[in-house]
């Protein structure tokens, strides 16, 4: 069987762009990270943002289900594992920051994994999920078959604190780098989305319509 992230995340289909590390900046100076703060990513995939994280003086380490991720990131510490089945495998209190983008959705329990980052988060240490907020792309959501858990800004609001994280705080972000800078740009997309195609190859317009759901909460 083919890996998922050769044919889902292909550089045909998905080519590298400098939208990464746009997004890193975005985060590290939104949530206040630190230089050298212990910093784990859940599903790290191709090693986009990772890498990112990594220039940004985060001590980056990575975990995900596939071994084609150790071949997109030979020199950095990664572990491969089902999160799901196993656990995050690291011992309690390791890490100052967990972030995920486009990970929980694809859990049977994400329960699991909300689980397991309280245990390895210090105290005071912050969990960071990006996901796609299912209210809008619920058209095109099951595009991706492996998706199993959608979650709207209430079911994500209602996982961390039923497990026990604090000061939570979820809101709709677009994935438009010139809107985080203007934001008054929002109300212009509101009124084209409904006019963009679902399917739309265009990344531009595709995350005009498009929103994710950012989520954090702190142990």
């Amino acid at each position: 069987m083919n890996d998922y992230l050769k044919v889902v995340y292909n550089e045909t289909e998905r080519p590298y762009t400098d939208y990464p590390e746009k997004l890193c900046n975005y985060l590290f100076n939104y949530f206040k990270m630190q230089k050298d703060d212990i910093f784990l990513e859940a599903g790290c995939g191709r090693g986009e943002f990772i890498k990112c994280f990594h220039k940004l003086g985060l001590n980056v380490q990575g975990v995900d289900i596939s071994n084609e991720v150790l071949e997109y990131l030979p020199d950095l510490s990664i572990t491969i594992c089902d999160i799901e089945k196993k656990g995050l495998p690291y011992a309690d209190e390791s890490f100052d920051i967990i972030y995920s983008k486009s990970l929980i959705e694809h859990f049977y329990y994400p329960e699991v994994y909300f689980q397991e980052s309280l245990r390895v988060l210090k105290n005071g240490g912050k969990l960071i999920s990006l996901v796609p907020d299912w209210e809008v792309n619920y058209k095109i959501y099951f595009d991706d078959y492996t998706h199993r858990t959608p979650f709207t800004k209430y079911s994500l609001e209602e996982i961390y604190k039923i497990h026990g994280f604090r000061e939570v705080e979820v809101f709709k972000f677009r994935q438009l780098p010139i809107v985080w800078r203007y934001p008054y740009l929002n109300n212009i997309c509101k009124l084209i989305s409904p006019f963009i195609p679902l399917r739309t190859k265009n990344k531009f317009f595709r995350w005009s319509r498009e929103l994710i759901l950012v989520g954090c909460g702190y142990k």
